[in-house]
């Protein structure tokens, strides 16, 4: 299942994991576990945020995608299911023959 993590980091405690090159390493191994079709990082509510657009194979992954995140960075979590164009689509073609 096509999956969006969100994660914010608080400031201090990234600044922490940056200086001590922990962040670039624990965002290197996400990157390496996850193989996102997509992953974009910005600022949003004065947090350094990222966005990682990935395939959920079984929601086991998740303490193992969590985990390094919270554990490492105090980071805050939201894993969304998501849509790309075609499944939205497919997805209203399929409601469309229910009415």
């Amino acid at each position: 299942m096509r999956m969006m993590l969100k994660m914010s980091f608080p400031v201090e405690k990234a600044n922490v994991a940056i200086k001590e090159g922990r962040l670039p390493k624990i965002l290197q191994d996400l990157m390496a576990e996850l193989k996102p079709e997509a992953a974009y990082f910005t600022t949003q509510d004065g947090l350094r945020t990222g966005f990682v657009f990935f395939d959920m194979k079984e929601t086991a992954q998740m303490p193992s995608i969590a985990e390094p995140l919270y554990m490492g960075l105090n980071a805050s979590l939201e894993l969304t299911p998501v849509m790309n164009a075609d499944d939205l689509k497919a997805g209203l073609e399929r409601a469309a023959k229910k009415f």
